[in-house]
Formats: C-alpha cells, sequence, structure tokens
C-alpha cells in the first residue's frame, strides 16, 4: 500500500512539473534574437565632402546601387550627405518600428541588423550614428570606415559598445589623410577587424572627380575608388547579409 502511495505521489509530481514547464514564460538567452525575430537589414552608408548622396561618381555611392540590385526586398539601402545623419537616424527607426506605433519596443530594437560605412567626413558620422543608436539602445552589427576625417565635434576614434564589429581604412598620403586608428570603448563587446592601411605613392586612376579633388586631395579620393578597398568593404558588409534570392532571369533559366 506504501508503495502505491508512493508511485502515485510520484506520477502526479511529474505530471504538474510537466504542465508547469510547458506554460512557464519562454526565456531567450542573451545575445542575438531568435533569426525569425530578426528585422531586415539596414545598410546605411554616409558620403564624404559635399557630396550628394546620388553622385555615382563615388565608391559608396556604387556600392550601394549594386546590393540595391542584388536585394530588392531583402535588405535596405540608403546613402546619405554626411550632414544628414539625423535623417538617416530618423530613418533607421522609422524601419525598426515593426507595428507602426511610433515607438520601438525593446524586442523591435535588439531586432535590427545595421551596417554603417562612410568615407572622411561620412567616417566620421558613421561612428556618430552607432553613438547615437546606442543611446537608442540599438546594436550595430558593423562600422567601415574609409580615410575617415574627423568632423568638429565628433570624435571617430572610439566606437561605442553597441557596435559588434568594426573596419578602418586609411591611407597617409598627401595633405588629407584619414585616421590611423580606430579603437573600442568596451573591446569585450567590439571586435575591431583590423586598421588597414594603404599607400598610394603609385597614384591609381580615379575618373570623373572634380580638377579641385584631383589637385589636393588626390590620396584621399584614391582610397575611395581603389577597386581594392571597395571589395574589401563590399565583402565585410556581404559578410553580414543573408544569401540574395536567385533573380526572376535566372530563376527562369534554371527551370528551363
Amino acid at each position: 500500500m506504501h508503495s502505491m502511495r508512493t508511485f502515485v505521489s510520484a506520477f502526479f509530481g511529474l505530471l504538474f512539473f510537466s504542465f508547469a514547464l510547458a506554460h512557464s514564460p519562454r526565456i531567450v538567452s542573451a545575445g542575438h534574437p531568435p533569426a525569425h525575430n530578426l528585422s531586415p537589414p539596414i545598410v546605411i552608408g554616409f558620403v564624404g565632402g559635399f557630396i550628394s548622396h546620388t553622385n555615382a561618381v563615388h565608391g559608396g555611392v556604387q556600392l550601394a546601387e549594386r546590393l540595391r540590385k542584388e536585394y530588392p526586398t531583402q535588405i535596405h539601402v540608403e546613402v546619405f550627405e554626411n550632414h544628414r545623419g539625423e535623417k538617416a537616424h530618423q530613418e533607421i527607426l522609422r524601419l525598426l518600428d515593426a507595428n507602426h506605433d511610433g515607438k520601438l519596443s525593446p524586442e523591435e530594437k535588439q531586432s535590427a541588423r545595421i551596417i554603417i560605412y562612410g568615407h572622411s567626413w561620412g567616417g566620421s558620422e558613421t561612428v556618430a550614428l552607432a553613438r547615437e543608436l546606442q543611446s537608442d539602445g540599438i546594436p550595430v552589427l558593423l562600422t567601415i570606415q574609409v580615410d575617415s576625417v574627423s568632423k568638429i565635434g565628433e570624435d571617430d576614434s572610439l566606437i561605442p559598445a553597441n557596435v559588434e564589429q568594426a573596419a578602418n581604412f586609411y591611407q597617409t598620403n598627401g595633405y588629407l589623410h584619414g585616421r590611423p586608428e580606430i579603437r573600442a570603448a568596451d573591446p569585450t563587446h567590439t571586435k575591431i577587424l583590423g586598421n588597414i592601411r594603404f599607400d598610394y605613392s603609385n597614384p591609381i586612376q580615379c575618373n570623373g572627380y572634380s580638377w579641385l579633388a584631383r589637385a589636393f586631395e588626390k590620396p584621399h579620393i584614391e582610397i575611395e575608388c581603389d577597386p581594392n578597398v571597395i571589395n574589401r568593404v563590399e565583402s565585410l558588409i556581404r559578410s553580414n547579409l543573408p544569401a540574395a534570392a536567385p533573380s526572376p532571369s535566372a530563376s527562369s533559366a534554371a527551370a528551363q
């Protein structure tokens, strides 16, 4: 009789534990949210100087166009002038607001997959935007600076802790050259992929730039139009993007 009571108690104890486990709040581990809760990647580029965001002479604008063509629906890609940092910030907030209620929930913030890149003053604005997103509690996957030149009131050398990875490409030739080193505000949260120097003692050809840029900023524009730099920047960005869907023409050809 005693063994029967023990069996019944154990049975109902196990049943209660299973019920409690099934109905308990789900705990999600720290770090990245589940893949199905991630928002579409957002890629933001900043051009340097007083350049228009539509000026296709510049490598950052060309890169954005290539990404748009390859990822027509999976990601959002946009280029801004470097003095339009707040406009870029507001656009990110709008894109992350999945339920369109005018405010971001913790889940919407943590679902963010944001990549920011920029050349010259655009590199400085890249870090400034990442820092503003840190104040919002929004993570950033990757920042890339190309010959970054600090704007007044901005510190483009210290990468905020909400950034997962950061890379810096620079050159030291000529009158105008970029910051040679970036560092992480918190190395336990941010990985510096490298401070990578390029040398333009042997000039490369850059077409379409103004005579003023060619005369006074030659190495500074060479790093922007250098295919080796552009390819490395693009490779870093693509490594954080989902696989591109095949184009309709490619799908039709495969079906035939």
